[in-house]
């Protein structure tokens, strides 16, 4: 006697979690520690490492789950660089870097973001200033900055003169200062006339030539270049 069994064949692999496009969403897809991961800004094909602060933040003693779109810390990257540079990004995740307008742009159409800017100076003090919302708009509108209110931290407030800036390179000028800011400064950022602050200027070492360093005016003013800046953004807690 013939038995016949019927299997019912189900589809393999036919499930897969959504790409992460921040590190909120490592976070929750179960990896809690900090370090270099792969997110996806814009589906499959944009593959982009970013380093992720997992931390738990003292303030208010959560998980951070940041993204770290900006770091300095050493000076071993020349962050005076051109539009497409800029543009697309460059650097090391695991060191200093910067991730990339059109990332930034992409990364913050998903959700809404906020931003804290942490830094050091040489005599090992450490702040930081927090934003309620942080996005950048697209390459058409000059990757303009879309920046909350300062809501907190020692550093004070140095960037809200930047909200709604367009970004500026010494070859691409978009600030209204009648000469280019990127060209004056050494560095590259939603300059107006020019700045606040500028976590994209020349690496130096403490006390420098008035606005040419790496500078948060609120904590050292414009003639202290810091020795760390870290620019991340997370989605804001609904």
């Amino acid at each position: 006697m013939l038995r016949v069994v019927l299997a019912v064949l189900l589809p393999m692999a036919t499930y897969q979690s959504p790409l992460p496009i921040d590190c909120s969403d490592i976070y929750s897809g179960g990896s809690g520690l900090d370090g270099v991961y792969t997110i996806y800004p814009a589906g499959p094909t944009s593959r982009v490492q970013v380093y992720c602060d997992m931390s738990k933040d003292n303030t208010d003693d959560t998980a951070e789950k940041w993204t770290i779109i900006q770091r300095r810390q050493d000076g071993t990257v020349n962050f005076f660089m051109k539009w497409e540079h800029y543009k697309a990004g460059f650097g090391s995740s695991a060191g200093e870097y910067w991730l990339g307008l059109e990332n930034m742009h992409l990364i913050t159409q998903a959700k809404t973001y906020e931003l804290r800017v942490d830094m050091e100076d040489f005599e090992g003090q450490k702040v930081y200033a927090q934003y309620s919302s942080f996005s950048v708009g697209p390459e058409s509108e000059g990757y303009k900055l879309s920046l909350g209110g300062f809501t907190r931290g020692a550093a004070g407030d140095s960037l809200s003169i930047h909200n709604g800036q367009k970004f500026t390179t010494t070859d691409k000028d978009q600030d209204t200062h009648s000469d280019n800011c990127a060209r004056l400064t050494y560095g590259a950022f939603w300059y107006a006339a020019c700045f606040g602050a500028n976590p994209n200027g020349i690496y130096t070492w403490g006390p420098s030539p008035r606005a040419a360093g790496v500078q948060w005016n609120a904590f050292r003013g414009l003639e202290y270049s810091l020795k760390t800046m870290i620019m991340k953004i997370r989605p804001v807690a609904a």
